[in-house]
């Protein structure tokens, strides 16, 4: 049996795709913070799925993090066939208000710690020539976002690096994906302060939930697509940004934020 590695696994998205590896019979790796919550979860999947699930509790925003991961996977002489860098949040408020402590733990989770696990994992990858990467970014990763300019900072950065891994990667036997959700009904929302903005409370853009967004990502990233965006609203979203007017997307999504 093959084995999927999935961070920030404890709920929304990375539940979701848990749930999806193992129905397909897979293996599990799945790392989060809250370690009963992850027991929990590995136990329930066990049960319903009939696979292993290795429970591994880290905050992959502590800097030795990705690699006391991958030792730990190393250790207990697992491979990861498909690794999903799920793991991140998001933080609200002005930039000159909001607390750098806050948005170093952000960028090192959402960038670097998605990056270190794709350089460790990757090598491993391409010495079998085969293998699945899916990163985790956002509609966000197309505009710039007043009001919660770091956090759209980091989706472009993963946005970018994704597409450029996967050309580098074409001829190689690994895919290299990266799934990016408009609003999605998960704890996303709650944790970075936006639950009564305008992108949540007021109906003015669809929210998704996470088991829609996890299959459809699931399904691109098994057919190979590099560029997953589900529903036509968020990809009519990601289109118009290049042809959008800078100052008129800024102030729609700052308006979003208030």
């Amino acid at each position: 049996m093959k084995t999927a590695l999935i961070t920030g696994a404890s709920s929304g998205i990375g539940l979701e795709f848990a749930r999806l590896f193992a129905h397909d019979h897979y293996n599990l790796v799945i790392t989060a913070r809250r370690k009963k919550k992850l027991r929990d979860i590995a136990q329930q999947l066990e049960n319903d799925y009939a696979v292993n699930v290795t429970v591994i509790p880290l905050d992959l925003a502590k800097p030795d993090a990705p690699d006391e991961l991958y030792n730990s996977i190393k250790e207990k002489k697992i491979t990861i066939d498909a690794l999903i860098n799920n793991a991140g949040y998001g933080y609200h408020g002005s930039f000159k208000d909001t607390d750098w402590t806050k948005e170093q733990d952000m960028i090192r989770l959402n960038i670097t710690a998605l990056t270190h696990l794709t350089k460790l994992f990757v090598k491993d990858m391409l010495e079998r020539n085969e293998g699945k990467i899916l990163n985790l970014s956002s509609t966000a990763a197309f505009y710039p976002g007043p009001n919660m300019a770091v956090y759209y900072a980091t989706k472009a950065y993963v946005q970018s690096f994704t597409e450029a891994l996967s050309h580098e990667l074409k001829d190689s036997g690994i895919t290299v994906s990266v799934l990016c959700p408009g609003p999605t009904d998960t704890e996303f929302q709650e944790r970075a302060g936006v639950t009564d903005s305008a992108l949540f409370s007021n109906g003015m853009m669809p929210v998704a939930s996470a088991r829609k967004v996890a299959k459809i990502g699931y399904e691109g990233l098994m057919k190979g697509k590099i560029v997953i965006i589900p529903g036509v609203f968020n990809k009519l979203s990601a289109w118009s940004s290049g042809i959008t007017p800078g100052f008129i997307s800024k102030r729609v999504i700052e308006s979003l934020h208030e």
